[in-house]
């Protein structure tokens, strides 16, 4: 049988839709957020501070003097009640716009301070804020206060934005990916738990086990339908199957009664080679109808099943096929190695395998030499004949339905078919090899009923 391709895991395909589809949805927020204002300000004091400290210059008496740079200009411009106080280290101070009185008067407190943000904090009444740092500009170290608002440069926004995306993006990407990939895992996992009972279950549907259906229970409802489906299927064709063994039972068993008819009147006719030939025709034909029953009623059928004695059974067989065997030239014995052999099984069905590979070797070994039958103390039965034996290629299609070695040969090519599947039944298997004296051997290879399985002479031995 060939293997079907790989197809694309369920859970790899869930865990990427819902991986992509959470970071699309996290990015889409992220975006709105930052373009509100909430992550990125468009606008701030730092930029104004850095206006400033590219401005600021000192006179030649030291003073300190804002020249008109292109940006400042534009801020001016932008922003009329601009305000804003620069110092040095000497006091020396340098005043616009007017600054509120809440910072007016702070001086030089600040002085040891690097840098500080002035305001309102979150749940005060909102008021005036400001930004202080010292920096270095082109006239020195400068203290600068300011409070305006500027928009920031694009070198500014592309800082931030690139802060924004290791500060906050990526780590909450990476939490999420990790958090889908486990969680998703688990989940799916235990949620496909009951589409992997049912996969199971399947793999042990084959032919000779029917009634199988998969297990809906734990199966989500979106395969559950399918599921449903396939039983419906099972049903229909172990329906069918059934059908078409009571047709083949009841067409064995309604040969019967015409064959049993014909052979009564075809012994009244006068004796002759073409009364001959029709009663070899109506023996085929009778053999194969019990060969169809026989099968039919082995299949799926345990009620019949008993203590047989190999031995007995053998014995019974090599009695009624004698008349036939010494008939067509051949001389047949019985060989028990043992006195007893029982097994659990079908004493008619094991009669007519055992029936079906005597009669087997009266066919085909050439009409001559003898025919052997053995019992060994293992379970083993072997037919053993002087004829040609079996070509080793052609061994392992012997046992097919319907196959005959040579087209004209006598039987339907069901016989040792019908062997093999009532030995396979059983437990056992059938095989063929090279006889001791050069022509078939055949062997039907049984379990016996007890773990030493042998009586020998009416006591147990191993």
């Amino acid at each position: 049988m060939s293997t079907p391709p790989a197809q694309p895991s369920l859970k790899r395909r869930l865990i990427r839709q819902l991986v992509l589809l959470q970071v699309a949805i996290q990015l889409a927020v992220i975006g709105v957020l930052a373009a509100s204002g909430q992550l990125i300000d468009f606008s701030s004091q730092e930029n104004t501070i850095e206006i400033l400290q590219e401005a600021v210059a000192r006179e030649a008496d030291g003073s300190l003097v804002m020249r008109p740079t292109e940006r400042l200009v534009t801020l001016r411009r932008a922003e009329p009640r601009l305000w804003f106080s620069v110092r040095d280290r000497r006091g020396r101070q340098l005043v616009e716009g007017r600054i509120p009185p809440e910072f007016a008067r702070i001086g030089d407190t600040l002085d040891q301070v690097r840098q500080a943000r002035l305001g309102w904090n979150i749940g005060d009444a909102p008021r005036q804020a400001a930004r202080m740092r010292w920096v270095d500009s082109p006239a020195g170290e400068v203290q600068i206060l300011a409070g305006a608002d500027s928009p920031i440069t694009w070198r500014n926004l592309g800082l931030s934005m690139l802060l924004l995306l290791l500060k906050v993006v990526l780590p909450i990407m990476a939490i999420t990916i990790a958090a889908t990939l486990l969680a998703t895992h688990f989940v799916v996992r235990r949620t496909l738990a009951g589409l992997d009972a049912a996969a199971a279950r399947a793999g042990q549907i084959d032919a000779e086990q029917r009634g199988v259906r998969l297990p809906l229970s734990d199966v989500p409802g979106e395969v559950a339908t399918l599921v449903a489906a396939f039983n419906d299927a099972l049903q229909r064709l172990d329906d069918g199957h059934a059908r078409h063994e009571r047709f083949l039972a009841d067409a064995a068993h309604e040969l019967r009664t015409p064959l049993a008819i014909l052979n009564t009147r075809l012994e009244n006719l006068p004796d002759g080679t073409e009364k001959t030939r029709l009663l070899a025709d109506a023996a085929r034909l009778s053999v194969l109808a019990g060969q169809l029953l026989d099968l039919q009623r082995m299949k799926g059928r345990d009620e019949r099943r008993q203590q047989v004695d190999l031995v007995d059974m053998a014995r019974e067989v090599v009695a009624e096929m004698a008349p036939l065997a010494l008939a067509s030239g051949y001389d047949i014995s019985f060989e028990p190695q043992a006195g007893r052999v029982e097994i659990d099984g079908d004493r008619d069905a094991l009669a007519r395998a055992l029936t079906n590979l005597v009669r087997n070797a009266i066919d085909h070994a050439g009409g001559r030499g003898s025919v052997v039958v053995r019992v060994d103390a293992t379970g083993d039965v072997d037919v053993i004949d002087d004829g040609p034996g079996i070509p080793p290629a052609q061994r392992l299609h012997i046992f097919k339905p319907f196959y005959r070695m040579h087209a004209s040969g006598p039987g339907a090519g069901l016989g040792l078919s019908l062997v093999q599947e009532i030995v396979r039944l059983h437990g056992g298997e059938v095989s063929v090899h090279d006889g001791p004296g050069g022509g078939a051997l055949f062997r039907m290879r049984l379990r016996p009923a007890r773990a030493f399985g042998v009586v020998a002479d009416g006591e147990a031995s191993r």
